[in-house]
């Protein structure tokens, strides 16, 4: 069986994007930049919403292309092109760089593949993620935590209708003030 792990940059006050679908509040570093490489590279499968994979789609298949591209960005681009990928959405007809598209029931298509044998499967997308959460499919949560108040914007965590019980499984402190936990499920 897979684990299913919830993993982004959040706002200090709990935003993965702000107003507008911005993302560009968090505070860069190499060391932070090699971390999310590093987990690409050992990611088994990465699952997608609609609004994510338009952002990394339209960025890192050709990053590594691009002139100045840092031998870290060359890294992830290849990593992330590399990774298995499975993409939810009713309104995209066709997906590319190791992906498939799922249309259908996305908590149906996620208990599935989290049943199979494999490595680590990351949700990503905070509607996406929402879902899965809300069905209990998450066996742990990555909060990366940037030094800033973005005021409003898409949620890191939804509404759900019990509690889960976490236990913090892992800490680490990046330059700029971010701050890394990951909290594991408790069954």
């Amino acid at each position: 069986m897979r684990k299913l792990t919830y993993a982004m940059n959040v706002s200090l006050d709990g935003y993965v994007a702000a107003p507008g679908d911005d993302v560009g509040w968090g505070v860069q570093s190499d060391e932070l930049f090699q971390w999310w490489s590093d987990r690409v590279g050992s990611t088994g499968l990465a699952l997608y919403g609609r609004g994510l994979w338009e952002t990394m789609s339209s960025h890192w298949p050709t990053a590594d292309q691009q002139p100045g591209a840092t031998p870290a960005a060359i890294e992830y681009a290849g990593r992330w092109r590399d990774m298995p990928k499975v993409v939810f959405s009713s309104t995209l007809s066709a997906v590319d760089w190791n992906a498939r598209l799922v249309t259908g029931d996305a908590v149906a298509e996620i208990a599935r593949l989290k049943a199979e044998d494999g490595g680590r499967m990351d949700v990503g997308g905070a509607t996406l993620a929402a879902a899965a959460m809300r069905a209990g499919l998450v066996d742990e949560y990555v909060v990366v935590t940037h030094p800033v108040l973005v005021g409003g914007g898409k949620r890191f965590f939804t509404a759900l209708d019990e509690r889960v019980d976490l236990t913090l499984a892992d800490t680490r402190a990046f330059p700029g003030g971010v701050l890394m936990a990951a909290y594991e499920t408790r069954r």
